[in-house]
């Protein structure tokens, strides 16, 4: 590896003083480095390009914003967790600086994740965890769906998620939604307190195409791995499939970890009813 970008969130000290470790470490191995805030999504974009790794100093909810930033270039994410429960991270800060020199000399394995599309008119959103219509006011919401063109129900419920597999593990496992592999390309369609429409939770296979649209005058936001939000009018139809683009985790740990990591979590985590992975 020649080249490698640092994105940390800048309010933290602890992320700060962790990315001058790692700068340093990078310069006495000769490896260049740039690094930027996650607040500074559009000059961390202009620096992706001939990056071969990206090390996300933080959480989670910093990943989530990485995966954003890098798509669509597939340039590989070594995630580090100064966070709380770090579900998609690898490392703590001690252990990437103890692990990092192995991997810039080849050492690892590449975790390849789905990552979902929505289109809404002439815009296009990607996420790694979900993408989410819910109600901005307290209050129920209808929302018409289809599958691959064929109408499924009419869902009155505060919201629906449709998740990758990455994201199961996150708003939709709060929401009574099933754990998928890591490594399953699969969609998850999980409606939120459904109240009227089908209210277990759907899994689809790759290829589906789901139409959300919303239906009344109800106030509706679009949400981007909880990150993100954009507005809705009625009528307005949310088009959702797998992206063409993936997102690239460099890790040590083998992949049957995840069934001893998913215990280790979720058992801190109240039976998992009460982390959202954001």
């Amino acid at each position: 590896m020649k080249r490698i970008g640092i994105l940390y969130r800048p309010l933290l000290e602890k992320d700060r003083d962790l990315t001058e470790k790692l700068e340093e470490l990078l310069r006495s191995h000769g490896v260049s480095s740039w690094r930027c805030s996650t607040r500074d999504e559009d000059e961390a974009k202009s620096q992706v390009a001939g990056t071969d790794l990206i090390l996300s100093i933080g959480g989670d909810g910093t990943i989530l914003c990485v995966a954003r930033i890098i798509t669509p270039l597939s340039v590989p994410i070594l995630g580090v967790n100064l966070g709380r429960l770090g579900f998609i991270t690898e490392f703590n800060g001690d252990e990437v600086l103890a692990n990092l020199p192995d991997l810039l000399e080849g050492g690892g394995w590449m975790d390849e994740r789905a990552v979902l599309e929505a289109q809404v008119e002439d815009k296009t959103f990607h996420a790694l965890n979900d993408v989410v219509l819910r109600s901005i006011a307290v209050r129920l919401v209808n929302i018409e769906a289809e599958i691959d063109g064929t109408a499924m129900t009419t869902y009155r419920a505060d919201g629906i998620i449709a998740a990758t597999a990455t994201g199961s593990t996150s708003y939709s496992l709060a929401s009574g939604g099933p754990i998928l592999h890591p490594q399953s390309r699969e969609i998850v369609l999980q409606p939120i307190s459904c109240h009227l429409g089908l209210s277990h939770a759907l899994i689809l296979p790759p290829q589906s195409i789901v139409d959300l649209k919303v239906a009344r005058r109800d106030r509706v936001v679009l949400s981007i791995d909880g990150q993100v939000e954009v507005p809705l009018s009625e009528g307005q139809n949310v088009r959702v499939q797998l992206s063409g683009h993936t997102v690239r985790f460099l890790r040590i740990h083998q992949p049957a970890h995840f069934y001893g990591l998913l215990w280790q979590k979720l058992r801190g985590a109240g039976n998992g009813g009460q982390y959202k992975g954001r």
